[in-house]
């Protein structure tokens, strides 16, 4: 799915000829002709995803530096782009201190208009991958960290968003690396719990003879090797979240001891002589269908109703790879900022191929994937032979997913040199383009006034600035 662009502008035929041009650069749009417009579609409870917006300054009733304001004010982290007219230095400057991203001065051209929405959406990918690995070490990640625009998903973040507030046992099922861990911490950090402890533990990685001491705690002296009091995951966690990952995985006895504890309230640590009061939340997860196991005889059938209150199954990305686009972005602005490789974007023919992938590992297969091509690549895009460890067959795909566009990263974040753009786009006046000299030559080099005494039909062309920048360097002619 390419990303969605918002553009606001009171003039109809200006709308008209941006919207032809953003959808020329293979993004969707979404139009409207007012500030209040925009506010609203942005702030709106089942509102589109919009990954950057157009807008027009000077419009009636809320202009443009009213929009910015209300976007900070929203606390929306979408990058803006301002269009005006007018392109006085004082409004250029105006609105990039209100938050807009970038501007263009009106009639904008195609080549600049695109330029701009690459970077603005490069810089907020970037962005957001440094915002999610900050709330990730900080404990506050929220569904907005979520990367998805699939109908798929849409249904699971409604569900995940309604039980956050509460304190009902969540179970989340789904395939090795879907996502299950951020869903959780996401549900934990849109909470009343976000401010107390998220203790996540894999049930799979302990020994089955500590599973005990390591979620119930131990007193010192307990047993062989116990050399000092530990509290134990409960206890850790207690008035916040408790996230037992691969929860299928604990052995018969321990889950005796879990099913108490979620009864009563309380646990007893090895070795301990009264139980210890906790209160958490448990959000529990598996890769397995633990009704299956429940039917195997290898999971309790009266704990399985215990954490199975609000289950949550979160589709593979085969299931969803309108999102593989939107991952892809996200994980290339990082990696290339994390090892500063100047790697401008991945071919159509990657795109394609990676879009018809099954993904086995799903989201994390990818990861990996993009962070060996971007080390390894000698080019400065990605291309299919920059993925040999996918496999080169794809299984016939629907036809919206049997092309796809390149992903275009550009220099956003290897290079503070802005891309070249044409004079007219300049916030000044620009001076008429027929029967006009250049101000440099071929090479570069500032054209000497004599060059231009030799015609005289040039000499008027010539600004008073001009004069002023030679002025010293040249000798004035006789006629001057």
């Amino acid at each position: 799915m390419a990303a969605s662009i918002l553009i606001a502008d009171d003039d109809a035929v200006a709308r008209r000829l941006v919207e032809n041009m953003v959808q020329k650069c293979g993004y969707q749009t979404i139009v409207v002709d007012s500030g209040d417009a925009a506010i609203a579609i942005l702030t709106a409870p089942d509102a589109p995803a919009i990954d950057a917006v157009v807008l027009d300054l000077v419009m009636p009733g809320l202009d443009g530096m009213g929009v910015l304001a209300k976007i900070r004010e929203a606390g929306l982290n979408i990058p803006v782009i301002v269009q005006t007219a007018h392109g006085g230095i004082d409004n250029v400057v105006s609105a990039m201190r209100a938050g807009a991203q970038d501007f263009v001065v009106k009639p904008v051209g195609i080549e600049r208009l695109q330029v701009s929405l690459r970077n603005a959406l490069n810089a907020s990918a970037l962005k957001g991958e440094l915002q999610r690995i900050r709330h990730s070490r900080e404990g506050r990640l929220t569904f907005a960290d979520i990367i998805t625009r699939s109908e798929t998903m849409a249904g699971v973040l409604r569900t995940a968003q309604k039980a956050a507030p509460s304190t009902i046992p969540v179970l989340i099922e789904g395939e090795s690396g879907v996502g299950k861990e951020l869903f959780a911490r996401a549900i934990h950090g849109s909470g009343e719990r976000k401010s107390k402890p998220f203790v996540a533990v894999n049930c799979g990685a302990i020994p089955d003879n500590l599973v005990e001491s390591t979620l119930f705690g131990h007193e010192k002296g307990a047993f062989t090797g116990a050399t000092e009091r530990h509290a134990g995951k409960f206890v850790e966690a207690s008035g916040g979240t408790l996230f037992l990952d691969e929860v299928s995985e604990l052995p018969l006895a321990a889950q005796v001891k879990l099913l108490r504890a979620l009864q009563e309230g309380t646990v007893e640590a090895v070795g301990g002589r009264k139980p210890v009061k906790v209160d958490v939340r448990i959000i529990s997860a598996t890769n397995r269908k633990l009704l299956d196991r429940v039917k195997g005889g290898q999971f309790r059938e009266d704990l399985f109703y215990r954490l199975h209150v609000l289950p949550l199954t979160i589709p593979p990305l085969r299931m969803r790879r309108e999102d593989i686009p939107h991952l892809l972005r996200h994980f290339l602005a990082r990696f290339c900022a994390e090892e500063n490789r100047p790697i401008t974007g991945i071919s159509g023919e990657a795109m394609t191929h990676l879009s018809q992938l099954e993904w086995p590992g799903n989201i994390r297969q990818l990861e990996n994937a993009v962070y060996r091509a971007v080390v390894m690549s000698d080019s400065d895009q990605l291309g299919l032979a920059d993925f040999p460890q996918v496999p080169t067959q794809a299984q016939t795909m629907p036809e919206a997913f049997s092309q796809v566009e390149p992903l275009i990263v550009g220099p956003a974040f290897h290079s503070t040199v802005p891309a070249m753009v044409s004079g007219n786009e300049i916030p000044i006046a620009p001076l008429p383009s027929a029967g006009t000299l250049a101000m440099l030559t071929r090479s570069g080099e500032m054209r000497p006034l004599e060059k231009c005494g030799r015609s005289k039909r040039w000499r008027p062309r010539s600004s008073g600035s001009r004069s002023r920048i030679i002025a010293g360097r040249c000798p004035r002619s006789h006629g001057d």
